[in-house]
């Protein structure tokens, strides 16, 4: 549902969610700042030796130039740059910004500060017509999930399989990039409340009243335990499908057991996905909800 939305009432939602998190959100567009600014994806994403930093300066100060987003929050207290956020526009009649990278440094962190950063995109996006943002998260990352979902009001629109290859980076682990790439309607219902701070997470315990049935949980021993179905057979609204507490401390101390996961979740995540069914929230202890509506219809 599109609602009316305002450029103020944008304005004002990123002006509190920064006051509220104690940053100040700067557009970056000098070579300095940006040069900082990957100096703090470097230091979040931490490369391994020889390899990639996530994003170079030169290729930054183009894209700004060429009129991309970049910007950094800046702790109001130290005056340090402790989180930044980029994003590059896609095709000019999809009126949409890719947003690429975002990171928040350790102080930064618990504050609200990547909301801050992305409470403030939506706005400088408005502000130019842009009406949706999209970019890509691994969805076997509980809290990204939560926080895009919920926090933000976004919405799963496309499985991506080792969308970006190998990565060696101790955020990576070299591990399959299993990629959901998802949208945020800035003038959606969900994001217009998100965004002044009334997020509504879903209730896995409801969908059950309600007869959703689980097609992913965690067994005892913590191994990804999957349903087998097909769409057509399926006699429930929607279905529930889990995802591990941690799986980035999981890739360090039990990598098959994360490989599992990964295997798991895209077997059961990406088919639903690819027939038409909707993720339609995430409950916090770590469930996605799927509503099979649409699929049951595609599959008729």
């Amino acid at each position: 549902m599109i609602v009316n939305v305002t450029e103020i009432d944008a304005d004002a939602d990123a002006a509190y969610a920064a006051e509220a998190a104690g940053v100040e959100i700067r557009e970056l567009t000098e070579l300095a700042d940006l040069e900082a600014s990957c100096r703090v994806y470097d230091e979040i994403w931490q490369p391994a030796p020889g390899g990639q930093s996530p994003l170079q300066p030169e290729l930054l100060r183009a894209l700004t130039k060429a009129g991309s987003y970049s910007a950094g929050a800046y702790d109001r207290r130290s005056g340090e740059l402790i989180g930044a956020c980029m994003g590059f526009f896609g095709p000019p009649a999809a009126a949409c910004l890719h947003s690429h990278i975002a990171g928040v440094l350790p102080p930064g962190l618990g504050r609200g500060v990547g909301f801050a950063l992305k409470v403030h995109q939506r706005a400088w996006c408005l502000h130019r017509g842009v009406t949706e943002i999209e970019w890509t998260y691994d969805p076997l990352v509980r809290r990204n999930a939560y926080f895009n979902m919920v926090k933000l009001g976004a919405r799963p629109a496309e499985y991506l399989p080792n969308f970006y290859g190998d990565m060696r980076d101790t955020i990576n682990g070299g591990t399959d990039t299993d990629r959901v790439l998802i949208r945020w309607d800035l003038r959606s219902g969900a994001a217009v409340a998100a965004s002044a701070g009334r997020p509504a997470p879903a209730s896995a315990a409801t969908q059950r009243e309600r007869g959703a049935r689980v097609a992913l949980a965690a067994g005892p021993d913590g191994w990804p335990v999957p349903e087998s179905f097909g769409i057509r057979d399926l006699d429930c609204p929607a279905l529930l499908v889990g995802v591990p507490a941690d799986i980035e401390g999981m890739r360090g101390s039990d990598p098959a057991r994360a490989a599992a996961w990964r295997a798991a979740l895209r077997d059961s995540l990406a088919p639903l996905m690819g027939h038409g069914a909707h993720v339609t929230g995430f409950d916090r202890d770590g469930w996605y909800v799927v509503s099979l509506d649409s699929a049951k219809e595609e599959a008729a």
